[in-house]
């Protein structure tokens, strides 16, 4: 495949997502990657590769283009994709050794918070979760010369709460720790964690990257190809949790999108929050891009061109309440999962276990490409209806 950058010249963001990384096939002229199933490949009669590629789940020819295409978005050195995006999250604390130490968020996906403790008390590495959005939480949570990693999620599900990168990084590697982020909800497009100053940046490729709900993936991409990432690709190998050829196809042709699908997600969602701001059936409405959000300043700083498009709405009244209004929503899908096409909303609490911080009053809202006036509406009928 020839690439749109590769006479050297930089690309932006909208040009290189556009081509996919790739400008054409040379043998064939087609403007999309093929997909190759195979699971190995065939050696001459010297015993010898026709590539370097041994056994699909080492190297598979249609996960390539995917993963070039988000090490570039990322300014990064390298990228692996995995079969979800818990995968790929597993991958960075399995290749720890007992006795290490992590600090994570408090506020964090639930799903991997959960399995984070377990995996913890089993092998030996010692979690602290803190709001990891308070710097001096932060530093008093870091142990100089034993925490080796430091995990930051942000903007952090699903409450929104942005931490500084770039003061994180700081404080991570004043300790001699790795500084790693889950950039799920800021996406590229808004957020590139490595120039701030982060070692890897993961992403649950299923939400945003991909973008239209039907394949389930995750990824990794490092700044620098040193031991450490030597040691999660040589996890992924023996772990055998690698994306699939039609699932990398599928996220390639979904990135292809995403400039145009966030941009106008993270302007709707600005719209929707503004919007319901103040209305007197909420709470709060929690969405980075509001001046009234406690981390605004941060997120202005760092984010670029948008806040996203999740925001969350905490419903006078409780769980009762916020369950009501989810269940009169019409344009809203009530769905687990977010960053897709079509908009979803979801009460978090009624998903999480008992011990989850997340507010029982919380609505989940993901923003999709409908029409931001008519999602408006719909939100205003449902807190509003008697």
């Amino acid at each position: 495949m020839s690439s749109p950058a590769s006479s050297g010249s930089p690309v932006s963001i909208d040009t290189l997502l556009a081509q996919g990384a790739i400008a054409h096939d040379r043998e064939s002229g087609a403007v999309a990657p093929a997909i190759h199933p195979a699971t190995t490949y065939a050696r001459d009669e010297a015993y010898r590769l026709p590539s370097p590629r041994v056994y699909s789940r080492d190297d598979n020819a249609t996960t390539e283009p995917a993963e070039a295409l988000l090490a570039a978005l990322e300014g990064g050195a390298g990228a692996l994709t995995f079969a979800s995006g818990m995968a790929a999250a597993a991958a960075v604390f399995q290749t720890l050794a007992p006795g290490d130490h992590v600090v994570a968020p408090r506020v964090m996906y639930w799903a991997l918070r959960g399995w984070l403790l377990d995996f913890g008390a089993r092998w030996g590495v010692a979690v602290d979760l803190v709001d990891t959005h308070d710097l001096d939480a932060l530093r008093a949570a870091v142990r100089p010369g034993a925490t080796r990693l430091v995990w930051l999620e942000t903007p952090a599900n699903p409450t929104w709460d942005v931490t500084d990168i770039a003061a994180a990084a700081q404080l991570a590697h004043d300790a001699g720790a790795r500084l790693a982020v889950d950039s799920t909800a800021a996406t590229p497009v808004h957020t590139r964690p490595l120039a701030l100053g982060a070692d890897l940046v993961m992403h649950s490729a299923t939400k945003y990257l991909n973008g239209h709900s039907d394949v389930i993936g995750g990824a990794l991409v490092t700044r620098a190809l040193d031991e450490p990432w030597q040691r999660l690709r040589a996890h992924r190998r023996t772990a055998g949790a690698v994306l699939g050829p039609f699932e990398a196809w599928l996220l390639h042709r979904g990135m292809r999108t995403l400039a145009v699908r966030v941009r106008r997600q993270s302007a709707s969602a600005m719209h929707v929050a503004t919007a319901l701001e103040g209305h007197p059936a909420l709470a709060a409405v929690l969405y980075p891009g509001l001046p009234s959000h406690p981390h605004h300043a941060v997120a202005a700083r760092q984010m670029a061109g948008g806040f996203g498009g999740m925001l969350s709405l905490r419903v006078h009244g409780g769980a009762p309440a916020a369950l009501a209004v989810a269940g009169r929503l019409r344009l809203f899908a009530r769905a687990t999962s977010l960053g897709g096409v079509e908009s979803l909303v979801e009460h978090r609490a009624s998903v999480e276990p008992p011990d989850s911080p997340v507010p029982k009053d919380l609505l989940r809202v993901s923003i999709g490409l409908e029409d931001p006036d008519e999602l408006t509406a719909d939100l205003r009928a449902a807190l509003e209806a008697r």
